[in-house]
C-alpha cells in the first residue's frame, strides 16, 4: 500500500530542521499551532516561535517587521485566513517591498471536509497569482513538500506555500532535483497531457492508468510551481501531444487552469479543459466524499481527456 502523508506534517517537520540551520529563522502562528504542525518548531525554538492569536492581519505586519530586519520569516494559518483575510497586509506589507516572508497555509481547498465552505479556500492561488512578484508553490506529496519548504528558505522574497489537511499518496521515492519554476514530467505520452498541482498529482496518474487500458497515451505534469509557471514545458506540451487537461483542487477561475491556458493562447493554442473546483462554494462532508462530489477525481480527468483529444480532431 503507498504511504501516505499530509503535506501540512512535512511543512511543520522541515521548519526544525531549517530552524536548526538558520538562526535568523523565525515562526509565526494565528493561534492555529497544533493544526497548521508549527507546535514543534515553537517546543524546540520557543524564542523564536509567535503566537500571534487569532488576528491573522496583524501576523502580517509583524513577519514584515521581522523580515525588515534582515530574518527568515514563516508566517502560518489557514489558507482562508493567511490569503483571505490578511489579503491587504499580504500585498502592501510583503509583497509590495518584496520582503523575505514565506506564508505557510494550511487547509487548502475541499479537502479541509468537515470544516465547510467558510474554511475550504478555493480562491487563495488565485488571489496570490495577482501580487507582483510572489511565488506560489503547492506541493504534490510529502517529499515535495519538504523539498518546497527548504527551496523557499534560502530563496529571498515573498512566497506562498500551500499544504494540505488530508494525507496523500507518497509519489516521489527519493529527493528528487527539485527546482523553482519548474515542472516535473511524471510520465510520457502523446495523445494529451495530464497537467496537476497538489493532491492532484497523484489522480493523474491514476487517470492515466485508466487511460492507458483504453488504448489513450496521456502525459503526466506535476506543476509544482504555479507562479511562476513553466511556460516552456507547458507550450512543448501542448506542442507535442495537441490537447490539455488541468486538475487542481481549487477553483478554475485564476488558478492552475486560468495559468496554464494563459500560456497556452500565447504560445501553442490546443484544446484546454479543467477539472477543478467549478464556480462555486463548497460544503461539509468527509474530505474524500467532498472530492468525489465535486468531481475532483481521476474518472473526471479520464473524461475530461477524451473529449479534449476529441476537441483537437
Amino acid at each position: 500500500m503507498t504511504e501516505k502523508i499530509a503535506t501540512r506534517d512535512a511543512y511543520g517537520n522541515t521548519l526544525i530542521e531549517l530552524g536548526k540551520k538558520y538562526d535568523n529563522l523565525f515562526v509565526l502562528d494565528a493561534d492555529l499551532a497544533k493544526a497548521t504542525k508549527t507546535e514543534s518548531f515553537k517546543k524546540a525554538f520557543p524564542d523564536r516561535f509567535i503566537d500571534c492569536g487569532i488576528a491573522e492581519a496583524n501576523m502580517m505586519g509583524i513577519a514584515a517587521g521581522l523580515a525588515s530586519a534582515g530574518n527568515i520569516v514563516f508566517a502560518s494559518s489557514f489558507a482562508m485566513f493567511a490569503a483571505g483575510r490578511a489579503f491587504d497586509q499580504v500585498r502592501n506589507s510583503i509583497g509590495y517591498p518584496h520582503l523575505n516572508v514565506k506564508i505557510g497555509a494550511t487547509h487548502a481547498g475541499l479537502s479541509v471536509g468537515e470544516d465547510g465552505a467558510t474554511h475550504q479556500c478555493n480562491e487563495d492561488i488565485a488571489l496570490m497569482r495577482t501580487i507582483p512578484g510572489m511565488t506560489i508553490i503547492n506541493p504534490a506529496d510529502a517529499v515535495e513538500a519538504q523539498l518546497a519548504v527548504e527551496a523557499a528558505a534560502k530563496t529571498e522574497g515573498p512566497f506562498y506555500l500551500r499544504f494540505g489537511r488530508l494525507a496523500v499518496p507518497v509519489i516521489y521515492e527519493d529527493k528528487y532535483d527539485f527546482q523553482i519554476g519548474k515542472g516535473v514530467v511524471l510520465a510520457d505520452g502523446s495523445d494529451v497531457t495530464l497537467i496537476a498541482t497538489g493532491l492532484m498529482v497523484a489522480r493523474a496518474l491514476a487517470a492515466r492508468e485508466a487511460l492507458m487500458e483504453q488504448g489513450i497515451s496521456a502525459r503526466v505534469v506535476n506543476i509544482h510551481t504555479i507562479k511562476p509557471l513553466d511556460n516552456e514545458l507547458v507550450a512543448r506540451c501542448a506542442a507535442e501531444t495537441g490537447a490539455i487537461v488541468t486538475a487542481e483542487e481549487h477553483s478554475i477561475i485564476g488558478g492552475l487552469g486560468s495559468a496554464v491556458t494563459e500560456a497556452v493562447c500565447q504560445s501553442c493554442p490546443v484544446p484546454v479543459l479543467r477539472v477543478g473546483v467549478e464556480d462555486t462554494f463548497g460544503r461539509s462532508g468527509p474530505a474524500l466524499a467532498v472530492l468525489e462530489a465535486y468531481g475532483l477525481t481521476a474518472e473526471r480527468i479520464v473524461e475530461k481527456a477524451k473529449l479534449a483529444i476529441e476537441m483537437k480532431k
